[in-house]
């Protein structure tokens, strides 16, 4: 299924955005009177007919809106990005196409990367949410430091992923089905003892993902996974 992202959305009638109508006219070559699918990244796809084939701003007519399945879960991972910057945007991609639903850039102690380009990082969202059939774009947050980010009040499931051998409670069998989740993935370097012990102060659960030790993106992966499985 060809799907095209345009996120405004309103009327019988709407303008699709540049870069879209780009693509569906000048590449797919489509005409007056084809129907296309938009997603509008807020969990609908749309059924349109082309009325104007403008390659700059094709003009689109509405048939049908399809909503798409409501979950009773929520997942929120909070990630340092790591250093090679195309591991961070495979681990968008491959958790978008999973299925997360948030997204939080956090600067720890151990961190390699403290800047991130936004709008490079949507677009590989966009691209994944398309990928994979989806009609909900995941929210992405700006990276901030860990203390702000844990001293934000919140009432999720709370969990801090950290390399600890001893530490018995696997992921797996801490989460409860139809929850929200948030999941702290700390960087190569791993949080520190003062970041772990901050985390468990404002409610965090300290959990292991497994006796290997993860890549900071395999890491978040992983607990995608869970989070997912535990809710089919």
């Amino acid at each position: 299924m060809q799907l095209f992202y345009e996120p405004n959305v309103s009327g019988e009638q709407f303008i699709l955005n540049e870069e879209e109508s780009r693509h569906c006219i000048k590449v797919l070559r489509k005409k007056p009177g084809d129907n296309i699918t938009i997603i509008d990244g807020k969990g609908s796809f749309i059924t349109t007919q082309i009325v104007d084939a403008n390659p700059k701003k094709c003009l689109l007519k509405v048939l049908e809106f399809k909503a798409e399945s409501i979950k009773d879960f929520y997942i929120h991972i909070a990630i340092a990005p790591t250093k090679n910057i195309d591991r961070i945007e495979w681990f968008i991609e491959k958790s978008v196409e999973i299925g997360i639903d948030e997204i939080s850039f956090i600067n720890c102690q151990n961190s390699e990367r403290r800047h991130l380009k936004m709008e490079r990082l949507e677009k590989k969202a966009i691209s994944a949410m398309k990928q994979s059939i989806k009609a909900s774009l995941p929210k992405l947050n700006e990276i901030q430091s860990f203390k702000d980010f844990i001293n934000v009040k919140d009432d999720s499931a709370k969990f801090i992923g950290f390399v600890d051998m001893d530490n018995p409670d696997h992921l797996i069998h801490k989460a409860q089905k139809s929850s929200e989740y948030l999941m702290l993935i700390g960087p190569e370097g791993d949080f520190t003892l003062d970041e772990v012990e901050l985390a468990l102060t404002k409610g965090f659960q300290k959990i292991s993902l497994g006796q290997s030790r993860l890549r900071t993106e395999t890491a978040g992966i992983t607990a995608c996974c869970i989070f997912n499985m535990i809710n089919l």
